[in-house]
């Protein structure tokens, strides 16, 4: 999608504002509630700040700057979170985990270096999770198993909204399709990454787009990853590789490839070395979080985050992520949105 402001020709909400804030509350408990029994994970708290210099940050595609201050009491620089992946692995290695169980936390971030448009703020709100995996479950079919069972979540709670509030249609299709980033590439040579997700996105309905952050043929990614928590340079044969990736359906109300989650199989020893240097990140090694992962302190684990705004700005057809949360908006987009009927929180 374009960066900017789309506004739908006579766009009318499905709900008012407060049946709105009264359908978030209800899609945030019924799926949560079915992620957590669907993937066996508890609920635990999580920091919105960690110390700077650890590596426990995430730097998301290897490029976004977080937001820091210094704290009086620590007298050390600490870090707004950008997501929690390296967290999460250390927490379940500190708390004992066993393969098979996981954890979920609501993730509160702020991402000064975001481009704002309907789907993008500067504040992210999403589930963030974390499994264990045992010693056979690092390939492809585990993690499109895990992806399936998340679209069934995603799948049953559109159905469950559907069911509290009548006037909005399920639309989703029975099934995800799973299409390589690399044959995504070859299907659509002429296209831009976005574009060809779009393509694809209008083909199936929803997809999982597999291997995010290695280059393709082309010579380019066909989307940025940081080097340090998906797997995405293990081979999975057929000269592709990666074990992570995006599901994104299709939205027709802005007629583009909808982000839902992010996700995938994370680095083990053997891929962080590899994908450091590729990036030309080796000196991160030396981080904490790195030390005790090439060190084989920390548990394979598959995980990701799952975005709650934009999952109800899809449920709930809105227009704009500020219609289901409140954040800060340049002016010019406020007046664009007041103007065409797009109430902003």
């Amino acid at each position: 999608m374009k960066p900017g402001l789309i506004t739908p020709l006579d766009y009318q909400p499905l709900l008012d504002t407060h049946d709105t804030e009264v359908a978030i509350r209800h899609i945030k408990t019924y799926f949560q509630e079915n992620l957590a029994f669907e993937l066996n994970l508890l609920r635990v708290t999580a920091p919105l700040f960690v110390r700077s210099g650890t590596g426990i940050n995430d730097n998301l595609n290897g490029v976004e700057l977080p937001v820091t201050f210094c704290a009086k009491g620590l007298e050390a620089n600490v870090e707004i979170v950008q997501s929690l992946a390296k967290w999460k692995r250390l927490h379940l290695a500190d708390f004992n985990y066993q393969p098979g169980q996981g954890i979920y936390t609501d993730m509160n971030a702020i991402r000064p270096d975001e481009t704002l448009d309907n789907l993008h703020s500067l504040y992210v709100d999403q589930w963030d999770w974390e499994r264990v995996m045992a010693p056979g479950e690092r390939n492809l079919d585990f993690l499109k198993d895990i992806v399936r069972r998340i679209y069934g979540v995603i799948q049953r709670t559109e159905r469950y909204v559907g069911y509290q509030f009548p006037a909005i249609k399920p639309t989703l299709p029975e099934t995800i399709t799973f299409i390589h980033s690399e044959a995504l590439e070859s299907e659509y040579p002429d296209l831009q990454p976005g574009e060809r997700e779009l393509a694809a996105c209008r083909k199936h309905g929803a997809v999982f787009i597999i291997g995010i952050g290695a280059a393709l043929r082309s010579g380019q990614p066909h989307d940025g990853r940081a080097s340090d928590y998906d797997d995405w340079s293990t081979p999975t044969g057929d000269g592709r590789s990666g074990l992570n990736g995006d599901i994104l359906v299709y939205y027709p109300l802005l007629d583009c490839a909808y982000e839902l989650s992010s996700m995938g199989i994370r680095v083990d020893p053997a891929a962080l070395l590899r994908q450091l240097e590729t990036r030309g990140d080796q000196a991160r090694s030396g981080l904490l979080f790195h030390r005790r992962l090439l060190a084989g302190e920390l548990p394979q684990c598959i995980g990701g985050g799952i975005g709650q705004s934009r999952l109800c700005m899809f449920y709930l057809r809105k227009a704009h992520i500020g219609e289901v949360q409140s954040s800060l908006w340049p002016e010019a987009m406020v007046d664009g949105c007041r103007a065409h009927n797009i109430t902003l929180l």
